[in-house]
């Protein structure tokens, strides 16, 4: 039979708001920039 795997989660990242658009909107996280997909913010790290 075969063996179960165990699931393995990340941990949790809290995002950053998009200063722009507010709280409705949460800027997605790259290597070097933050950018925000709703209004086009992007700020780098």
């Amino acid at each position: 039979m075969a063996e179960k795997k165990e699931r393995q989660t990340k941990a949790y990242v809290p995002h950053r708001n998009c200063p722009k658009c507010g709280v409705q909107s949460k800027l997605a996280e790259h290597t070097d920039r933050r950018t925000c997909g709703r209004c086009g913010y992007m700020e780098k790290k």
